[in-house]
């Protein structure tokens, strides 16, 4: 792995979408050391000339990141509006044990008042606990982690470069010292892999122990070069589904009758937890007077 050092000519990008609950999208790396082989942002690389592995193994670090968030802070039309950092690559992945970028950011967060939304698979956001803590005193903070499957041996193939789902939920758990909202990302459910009733209730079970505020699901999308770079991965280590799965996605009736038929499952599952799927509920109990910029995702 190597990091090439960059310069951002702005720390946020402003989001239009009307489905999120932010505004802004912070990203302080481009290229992920997580290697997770499902990733949606493998196609941020082709506008390098790198191809989808060099999204693994080429990690840019935008060096003056903490500065150029000050300037958009600080300016006149800040509302405080929500960020939400790493929407691209995961802030706490492994470049930022050498670089350190997100105590300063974190800082800055806590001088300026503003909400914040964070999901990562990194135990490293512990080493932050007590900023988080101080911002989560201050304004609204939901931190979240992104966890497909409690089967260790399972993520290993699918995900090399992160921590234990054990270690992930032991983090989540630590943030209810706080008055950080938390929650668990089940996404992507990828067909056939980790959506057996019997995977996901485990899964659950752990959600429910580690006291998270939700639990938010979402089907696996296979788009531009994540495509046929997961599809490749999945003929070397899941061969005996690769057919199923090609079938699927190059079918779309067949694919939104999958994903119809999981959800039912899977939401009842998460009912029976008693487990919320509110996602924002937490966030605005935090925040009444920004109520009305955000909106519920389920």
């Amino acid at each position: 792995m190597q990091f090439r050092e960059v310069t951002c000519s702005k720390a946020m990008t402003k989001l239009n979408s009307k489905y999120q609950p932010y505004s802004w999208d912070l990203n302080i790396y481009r290229g992920c050391s997580h290697r997770c082989q499902y990733c949606f942002a493998i196609y941020s690389h082709q506008y390098l000339d790198y191809d989808a592995e060099d999204f693994f193994e080429t990690i840019h670090v935008k060096t003056n990141v903490v500065d150029s968030l000050e300037q958009q802070l600080r300016a006149k039309s800040w509302k405080q509006e929500v960020i939400n950092l790493g929407g691209v690559t995961d802030s706490y992945q492994a470049a930022e044990r050498k670089y350190q970028l997100m105590p300063d950011i974190i800082r800055l967060l806590i001088k300026y008042k503003t909400p914040a939304i964070i999901s990562t698979k990194s135990e490293l956001i512990l080493r932050d606990f007590d900023l988080w803590h101080e911002l989560s005193q201050v304004t609204a903070v939901n931190i979240a982690s992104t966890i497909i499957s409690y089967d260790a041996e399972l993520l290993q193939k699918i995900e090399p470069g992160t921590p234990s789902p054990q270690a992930r939920m032991a983090m989540l758990h630590e943030f209810r010292k706080t008055n950080a909202a938390t929650g668990v990302h089940i996404m992507p459910i990828i067909p056939y892999i980790n959506d057996g009733v019997e995977q996901t209730a485990e899964l659950l079970a752990a959600a429910k122990a580690a006291e998270v505020d939700y639990v938010l699901p979402g089907t696996l999308y296979l788009r531009g070069s994540t495509k046929p770079h997961f599809l490749k991965f999945i003929h070397q280590t899941f061969p005996e589904h690769h057919q199923a799965l090609v079938q699927l996605y190059n079918n779309r009736e067949q694919r939104q009758l999958y994903k119809r038929n999981m959800y039912q499952t899977l939401l009842k599952q998460i009912d029976d937890y008693r487990l919320s799927r509110n996602y924002m509920a937490p966030l605005l109990a935090r925040m009444p007077k920004q109520a009305q910029q955000l909106q519920l995702i389920l």
